[in-house]
């Protein structure tokens, strides 16, 4: 992908963080130095945060490469509001900075810390096969990381990541929000585009062919319970995401995307995803990961002009787990 070697999502990102710094106080989040040096910016755990909190979270964590913004939306009418992200370099963006494919984990019992990394920090590590597979890799001397959670980490998992990233850890900026804060739910819903573009992948389609991606969900509810949080943000995307990619190549293969991305091909569509985890005894990983995808997605083939839809929208799934 030699279109996209000279971008660097952590450069990108740190523009974000810095205007995020500046503005800490209208945000309503907190700016502080972790025990390794780090800076920590909390957009939702002990600091109220806010939609646009988690509206610059998300546009950090695609490494300023892509466009989030909030505004009405007509398809669910007791969810008036909703995100739209678009990328003109989805497959950097969202595979390359946004993908949460980054385990990190430290200590046993009551002091283990897990929580999966986000954001550029990832493109700077390059530890995930994710990378060889599109051909990218950051240089920056300064890593700016995304954490889907409540609690900073701890300072031994601080100074790994920091080495992993080769930046000390006075230049590693992490920003984390947990899924039940308002922020929190932004910034994961704001994943529309790239859970289209992770399909794209395991469906082994030519990422270099994605030229243009543009996609929109409902905005859902915050809710203080972590299952039923997660499952809102999780049914916005699934029964309320809608996603169109701009691909070049052949029509036949632009058809086959089309048919291929929705979560309507996964078998344990149809439930709100809180039920589902509950199924599988709140094992995340013993789901089908192709249900983690849009429930609407058009593919344009540019060579020809023509667009193929597969998928529908679910207003009602997105009433039911939304709590309408």
């Amino acid at each position: 992908m030699s279109r996209t070697h000279h971008l660097s999502v952590n450069k990108g990102a740190a523009r974000i963080v810095d205007h995020m710094k500046r503005c800490a106080a209208e945000l309503g989040i907190a700016v502080s130095e972790g025990a390794a040096g780090e800076t920590l910016i909390d957009c939702g755990a002990a600091s109220p945060g806010g939609i646009e909190s988690g509206r610059l979270l998300a546009e950090a964590c695609l490494g300023g490469l892509g466009h989030v913004s909030v505004g009405p939306s007509a398809a669910f009418p007791r969810w008036p509001f909703g995100l739209t992200v678009r990328s003109s370099q989805p497959v950097v963006a969202c595979l390359g900075s946004q993908y949460a494919g980054w385990q990190l984990a430290s200590g046993e019992g009551e002091a283990s810390y897990f929580a999966m990394g986000s954001g550029p920090a990832r493109a700077l590590a390059g530890l995930e096969h994710i990378f060889a597979d599109i051909g990218y890799a950051d240089r920056s001397d300064a890593a700016v990381l995304v954490l889907e959670t409540g609690t900073a980490p701890p300072a031994e998992l601080v100074r790994r990541v920091a080495q992993d990233c080769d930046v000390d850890p006075a230049d590693l900026t992490i920003l984390f929000a947990p899924t039940q804060s308002l922020a929190g739910t932004v910034q994961i819903v704001g994943r529309i585009v790239e859970v289209a573009l992770h399909k794209a992948h395991t469906l082994h389609f030519d990422l270099a062919r994605i030229r243009e991606g543009v996609g929109t969900a409902p905005l859902p509810p915050p809710h203080p319970d972590f299952v039923t949080a997660m499952g809102r943000t999780n049914d916005a995307v699934i029964y309320g995401g809608e996603v169109v990619l701009y691909v070049s190549g052949p029509a036949a293969d632009a058809r086959a995307l089309a048919e291929g991305l929705p979560s309507s091909t996964c078998a344990d569509h149809g439930r709100p995803f809180a039920e589902i985890f509950r199924a599988y005894e709140g094992d995340f990983y013993k789901i089908d990961a192709s249900l983690f995808s849009p429930a609407a997605v058009s593919v344009v083939a540019l060579e020809t002009g023509e667009t193929f839809r597969g998928g529908r929208l679910e207003p009602a799934l997105v009433d039911a787990s939304f709590g309408a």
